[in-house]
């Protein structure tokens, strides 16, 4: 069997990005692995920029991201249609999506050579704008779809349809729509639920509503979810996994459905969602 093509990109503003692409070069080359370096992450280190992104993306088999998870979040709007398993090493804080922090770098390097990382298929958001009619552009995220208010602090009022029945008219200061592997961002700040990876649901999550009894609500990720912003409503925005933004203007229909893509998340061997959920939420079992 061939060896792993490997494309890596640093966030090369990341403390120590610089000196640990360096050091996976050399790993690399003393192991024989085939390794292409994303054109700003070779420049950092001061080689020739010779591979353009799309090329990269095109001619890798598996992308190694150093950073956080913000900088996979990056990297996977910018792959467009192709998706190629991402393995993380997180150079950040927290980092849900990242395999391993920095520290353990050469264990990454090990399952990708030896052939023995696991990939954890996840689920993604197939998002589209509508307005008078006519989709404006449809987009994918793998976090979350979050409407929100503008510029004024103010709350909104959304009105949620799930497979044609009416959910609700929130009052907040918007609403998050997350996979399961988004719960543990923007909406488990807002309250909602921890979900698994292959739990099968999407949580409608309010931001400080209004009425204290709407709670975040489960649904099966094979639902159709609408949101209408109040005809009377300003322009409110929709972000996508904190990576774009766009703007919805009263009287436009955002349409939420699970998108047919999965994005493959690289894993290390034995290393389990729940493992992952202690280490990173500090969940000891003890008293505090």
């Amino acid at each position: 069997m061939s060896a792993c093509r490997i494309g890596l990109i640093a966030n090369h503003g990341k403390p120590g990005a610089a000196e640990l692409v360096r050091e996976i070069v050399a790993e690399c080359e003393r192991r024989a692995l085939p390794l292409t370096l994303e054109a700003h992450t070779a420049q950092s280190i001061g080689a020739p920029a010779t591979c353009s992104h799309d090329d990269l993306v095109r001619t890798s088999d598996l992308l190694l991201v150093l950073g956080g998870d913000g900088t996979i979040l990056q990297v996977l709007h910018e792959l467009c249609d192709e998706f190629r398993p991402i393995l993380g090493i997180n150079l950040g804080t927290l980092g849900f999506l990242t395999c391993v922090g920095a520290a353990a770098w050469r264990d990454a390097i090990e399952a990708i050579a030896s052939g023995t990382y696991r990939l954890s298929e996840r689920t993604l958001l197939d998002i589209e704008v509508v307005r008078d009619g006519q989709s404006l552009g449809r987009y994918i995220a793998l976090n979350d779809a979050v409407i929100s208010r503008g510029e004024l602090s103010r709350l909104i009022k959304l009105n949620v349809i799930v497979d044609e029945a009416n959910l609700s008219e929130y009052n907040a200061d918007g609403l998050i729509v997350a996979t399961p592997t988004g719960s543990t961002a923007y909406s488990l700040s807002a309250g909602g639920p921890v979900l698994t990876p292959n739990s099968g649901v999407f949580v409608v999550t309010p931001i400080c509503p209004h009425v204290l009894t709407m709670r975040p609500v489960l649904v099966s990720d094979a639902s159709h979810i609408e949101i209408i912003p109040s005809p009377r409503e300003p322009d409110v925005f929709l972000t996508l996994d904190g990576q774009n933004s766009v703007r919805i203007l009263a009287g436009d229909l955002i349409r939420i459905t699970k998108a047919p893509q999965r994005l493959p998340l690289a894993m290390l061997p034995g290393m389990s969602f729940f493992e992952v959920l202690r280490q990173k939420l500090k969940w000891s079992g003890t008293a505090i």
